[in-house]
């Protein structure tokens, strides 16, 4: 069976699929199928059963609509405006001032919500209006926000770490804890560009006309508790060994609501739009899993895997050059698709010749995490950029120039990952196992 014939047939069929808005679970699906009845003779439907069975009846699985569930209802309720509340006082001191709310109450909220999306749309619903009012600039104003709002993915508990570590077998605790130097270090560089940007610019941040003080500050304290306390309870349980990562989620669910029930502000209406919200989005996301673990069980059986992977040894393509390789490929994949789609896609391929190359796959998943981040602020597809512009109704060009610097940074960051993956993989090699 040639190799060739096997992967152009296959990828035009789900080029095929996809260009004709085809859904992407079923359009996985579909081209799994067809590679097994046009070039083997196994029983297709049988396995397809038998792979959307496993993918969804372990209790790995269960973590994710928890997870879902637990930011939909802080998206939803006064945690979310109390985020900035609490943190503005605090900000307002370094130069960039309230612009640094858009980079750590994402960073914040990635840590209770896993999502970009929802991640971008909370925390730019309460701050550009502020941003305008005080006469920001408009430019660094959306370059912080698009920038920040990839924190979704990769602070845990992130919704693509829960995705790559069902699909590549890997331990979603050490990823989530994996996740949190890097994510940390991003949220950093971003505040560094721009106390730099505006200490050479004093204008793109003007100081207010009344400042806050200390008292302020305080009491901003226990408006940040919440959220404080939900990431301690969620990602201490799992760091110490006291719980698996589902069991963390069903507690985090817990602890949302009672601390939105705290604020008054767990409506009969909050709750059910929570709930339906978690119910679309899980089901979303497990159709693509499925269809994805099909289509890789599918890929195996051709052996496109195993032969691809001969194929780079032979050529002597060096570990780093591999990395290189990839990010081009996947730079490629973030400006047509989205982040599920760039793992369940992509996977198959590129974990054996990961493994061959010597690379760690929990550093690879956050390795891949990373560049999902980057095609959220990539045109056409970006989507952190769909969002902003749904909000502010600004140009969709202008918005991904002013994400440029933040696009940049994120690349440089991998490459440091890439050079010192200790960075990655130091805390989970702490982990109680």
């Amino acid at each position: 069976m040639d190799l060739l014939t096997v992967s152009v047939t296959l990828a035009g069929i789900l080029v095929f699929l996809l260009g004709g808005t085809v859904w992407i679970g079923v359009s996985l699906f579909l081209v799994g199928l067809s590679g097994l009845m046009i070039f083997t003779g196994l029983p297709a439907t049988t396995i397809m059963a038998n792979i959307a069975w496993n993918n969804t009846s372990g209790s790995t699985m269960l973590a994710l609509p928890l997870f879902i569930f637990m930011g939909e209802i802080l998206f939803r309720s006064k945690i979310s405006d109390n985020l900035f509340k609490g943190l503005a006082p605090w900000m307002d001191a370094i130069p960039g001032r309230l612009l640094h709310v858009n980079i750590f109450a994402s960073a914040l909220f990635a840590a209770v919500s896993g999502s970009s999306a929802a991640t971008t749309a909370t925390v730019g619903k309460i701050t550009l209006p502020e941003f305008e009012k005080r006469d920001y600039d408009r430019k660094l104003s959306l370059g912080s926000l698009a920038g920040s709002g990839t924190l979704g993915f990769l602070i845990p508990p992130s919704m693509m770490m829960l995705v790559y570590g069902i699909m590549a077998d890997v331990s979603i605790g050490k990823l989530f804890i994996a996740g949190f130097i890097p994510g940390v270090l991003i949220a950093l560089v971003f505040s560094g560009y721009v106390i730099i940007r505006c200490m050479r610019n004093p204008s793109l941040a003007p100081e207010s006309a009344s400042s806050y003080s200390w008292g302020d500050r305080m009491r901003g304290i226990p408006l940040l508790a919440p959220v404080v306390i939900l990431v301690g309870v969620v990602l201490g349980s799992i760091y110490a060994g006291w719980a698996t990562p589902t069991e963390a989620a069903a507690v985090g669910v817990v602890g949302s609501l009672f601390f939105a029930a705290l604020g008054r502000s767990l409506t009969w209406n909050v709750f059910r739009e929570a709930l339906m919200g978690c119910v679309k989005t899980s089901c979303m996301i497990m159709w693509i899993v499925c269809g994805a673990a099909f289509l890789s069980v599918a890929v195996g059986y051709l052996g496109i895997p195993r032969k691809l992977t001969e194929a780079i040894a032979q050529a002597g393509v060096s570990p780093y050059m591999l990395i290189i390789i990839l990010s081009v490929m996947y730079l490629f994949m973030g400006c047509l698709l989205d982040g599920f789609s760039m793992i369940v896609m992509s996977l198959p391929i590129s974990l054996p010749l990961i493994s061959m190359a010597g690379f760690d796959p929990v550093w690879y998943g956050i390795y891949l995490v990373i560049m999902i981040q980057v095609a959220q602020i990539t045109p056409p597809v970006g989507f952190n950029l769909f969002v902003i512009n749904g909000l502010t109704g600004e140009d969709m060009g202008k918005i991904a120039m002013a994400s440029m610097p933040f696009f940049i940074m994120l690349l440089i960051i991998t490459a440091v990952l890439t050079i010192f993956p200790d960075i990655v993989l130091f805390l989970p090699s702490l982990m109680v196992r």
